[in-house]
């Protein structure tokens, strides 16, 4: 995702080229979509939640500042909207048995599946600051710093978070059967 074509996306679409925009949606649209959809656990409410966050960020488009990397700010919209979804909620709902859409085939095998579901089901029992960080590295393959960024808060500070996060998901894949070292 080149940070100057995106900039250049922006400041068209600020001067009305809806046509831009649209690509900018095309560009971020997925990884957004799986981003929420492990923070929230639901298909049908991810889909809800990367609708507002595309709405929220083509509403504050303005306030971007092209000297930071776009897709830290949008992932920081999608991460405060996919907040502001779960503290909506009155009450903690059960993980669907959906499963977030790929690009598998029916070869695609049933323990694969499984070690999914249960990875996703653990994800989902720990708090939102922590599912945040591991989303961010592990399923977005973001940096340290590219965390950091994101989420407003020192390398240092992410790394020490995301070790506790990363305890804590190991200690709840273990009471489930999963070793850690067999996830991700």
């Amino acid at each position: 995702m080149n940070e100057t074509t995106d900039n250049v996306l922006i400041q068209n679409c600020l001067n009305g080229d809806v046509k831009s925009f649209e690509t900018l949606v095309v560009r971020y649209q997925k990884t957004v979509y799986n981003a929420v959809y492990r923070l929230v656990g639901c298909i049908e409410d991810a889909e809800d939640v990367t609708q507002t966050v595309f709405v929220k960020v083509y509403e504050n488009l303005e306030t971007f500042n092209p000297r930071y990397k776009f897709y830290s700010w949008i992932y920081r919209i999608a991460m405060n909207e996919s907040l502001n979804f779960l503290h909506s909620r009155k009450h903690e709902e059960m993980l669907d048995d959906n499963f977030a859409a790929g690009e598998s085939g029916p070869e695609k095998d049933f323990q694969s599946l499984e070690s999914e579901r249960m990875i996703q089901s653990a994800l989902m029992r720990i708090d939102f600051d922590h599912r945040v960080l591991i989303v961010l590295k592990h399923f977005l393959d973001r940096s340290y710093n590219e965390i950091g960024q994101i989420l407003n808060i020192p390398q240092k500070t992410v790394k020490s978070r995301l070790y506790v996060a990363r305890q804590k998901l190991a200690e709840i894949l273990n009471q489930k059967g999963i070793r850690a070292n067999d996830k991700r």
